[in-house]
């Protein structure tokens, strides 16, 4: 296992589609192994393989919720439904969301507080979590990776214009650009 480097916001991979995975061979059991050593570095409660640079419906999660129930797993060529999202402004505390992607920044964003992940495993079987709250945003966030869409890009104005100063900031948005947990200082 190797934590991977983390491509940042403008990285082709991050802006397209997935690939499916055809088969669950070592190859994807590395990556997933590689995967979640890289979001316990990073730290993040969520990783999707678009994140560190390979093209594939991959995403693994590391969640513990208020009851101290620990949600932790892979998922391949996810499936997601998800209830309708709140009407109305996301709050800034509690609907605040941050990206591994975009680096150090959170912005408020309004999720559905219920999402069904259908999936496959590493041994090829299939599974369903009835997730709420902070897990279904979390399915929601790394299947959004998998479509190709970056929380930032689902932000309503004033957050939207806020997330697209922050990224001009860091000279964010190119292709090449990506940083390493435990190693890179992002703050500075």
């Amino acid at each position: 296992m190797a934590a991977l480097r983390i491509v940042i916001t403008g990285e082709p991979v991050l802006h397209r589609r997935a690939a499916e995975v055809v088969e669950i061979d070592d190859e994807v059991r590395t990556l997933v192994a590689d995967m979640v050593e890289t979001m316990q570095a990073a730290p993040g409660v969520g990783l999707a393989a678009p994140q560190v640079g390979v093209d594939a419906r991959v995403f693994v999660f590391d969640y513990t919720d208020s009851d101290d129930v620990q949600w932790r797993g892979v998922a391949i060529n996810p499936e997601l439904l998800v209830s309708p999202p709140p009407v109305g402004e996301p709050d800034v505390d509690l609907d605040a969301e941050g990206c591994l992607s975009v680096p150090c920044e959170r912005f408020a964003l309004s999720r559905s507080d219920r999402a069904l992940l259908r999936a496959t495993n590493l041994e090829g079987e299939h599974f369903e979590i009835d997730a709420h709250g902070w897990l279904a945003r979390i399915f929601q966030h790394e299947f959004d990776h998998l479509e190709g869409v970056l929380y930032v890009d689902r932000l309503q104005h004033p957050h939207s214009k806020a997330a697209a100063k922050a990224i001009r900031k860091r000279s964010w948005g190119s292709p090449g650009q990506s940083w390493m947990p435990g190693e890179d200082d992002l703050e500075g």
